[in-house]
């Protein structure tokens, strides 16, 4: 069923708590209410990316000055990826800086990390960038569950936040990744200075792909000193619920998953999510190049909502 913007857009405008009291119906049709996926992230290779994202400390169009990190080793991959899965995830996500992958020897080690974290019994992720049809089908002969590529806010207001490539250039990748039977994770950064509106149209765009991604990531922007918006007003807590809620209800059957920023949201807020339908979240002390939740915050968290931590059965 196709979304209109106005359909979505009284949605989110309605009363708060039918707002989440529908989301809430949505979600517990379709999930076991009291699970939630955790998944956790490394950067294999960080900074030099000639993309000029707004947001993003990596790009060398920013004035952060981010130092460069070659790849990974594989043992360093491996040891990581165990910590995370003795730690409670059951997804671990790589992540490259870059347009693309640089070259066939990058694109084979990214591809031999997916085998060996996929053998220790763990779903994974990967977002290199743009790649071709046949990356994709060498990504899904590897064993990738998912392949991460947002969409970053709406079409509208696009042009704002990257200039190096169009959301056209993500969709068509989008579509090159599902025809390779890969599940998508897209969504988008809120807080960059848009309004209301323009995230309500990402989350429509989202909604009405032929396949809507099988996990919705909502980053909080996290303000990093030398980007271009660093100086942004930041979300409204309850708009970010109201953001999780329309998700879950344009997107019944998808993982609803609070990305970036949860460090910044109350404990209280983030029930609020999870009541919302948020039933996926990024643990771990790192989101690449920022601070995550603190050592133990989820347990503590989880205890109080006595919530308990998905295991998909791979």
């Amino acid at each position: 069923m196709k979304h209109t913007f106005e359909e979505a857009l009284n949605i989110f405008k309605g009363l708060f708590f039918k707002l989440l009291r529908t989301a809430h119906e949505i979600h517990i049709q379709n999930f076991d209410e009291q699970s939630v996926q955790i998944s956790d992230i490394l950067s294999l290779k960080t900074g030099g990316c000639s993309e000029d994202c707004a947001y993003c400390a990596q790009s060398v169009r920013n004035g952060t000055k981010m130092p460069k990190q070659p790849m990974l080793d594989l043992d360093v991959v491996i040891n990581t990826a165990k910590k995370a899965k003795e730690c409670g995830a059951s997804r671990f996500c790589m992540s490259i800086s870059g347009r693309c992958p640089s070259s066939d020897n990058e694109f084979d080690r990214i591809c031999e990390m997916v085998e060996m974290v996929k053998a220790l019994g763990l779903e994974t992720c990967v977002t290199a960038g743009f790649i071709t049809e046949k990356q994709a089908q060498k990504l899904k002969k590897s064993g990738l569950d998912y392949y991460n590529h947002n969409v970053d806010t709406s079409p509208e207001f696009y042009g704002n936040i990257v200039s190096t490539r169009t959301i056209d250039d993500r969709l068509k990748t989008i579509e090159i990744v599902q025809n390779a039977g890969i599940n998508v994770c897209s969504g988008g950064i809120v807080g960059m200075g848009e309004t209301n509106e323009d995230r309500i149209k990402m989350l429509v765009l989202l909604a009405n792909l032929p396949t809507p991604p099988r996990c919705v990531p909502i980053n909080k922007l996290v303000k990093i000193p030398g980007t271009r918006v660093d100086d942004s007003s930041s979300i409204d807590d309850f708009d970010f619920v109201r953001m999780i809620a329309l998700a879950r209800i344009l997107m019944p059957k998808s993982y609803v998953k609070i990305a970036a920023g949860r460090n910044t949201l109350s404990e209280s807020t983030q029930a609020l999510c999870i009541f919302a339908g948020a039933n996926a979240l990024f643990s771990g002390e790192k989101l690449l190049t920022v601070d995550n939740i603190k050592d133990n915050a989820d347990g503590r968290l989880f205890a109080k909502l006595n919530l308990k931590i998905e295991n998909p059965t791979l």
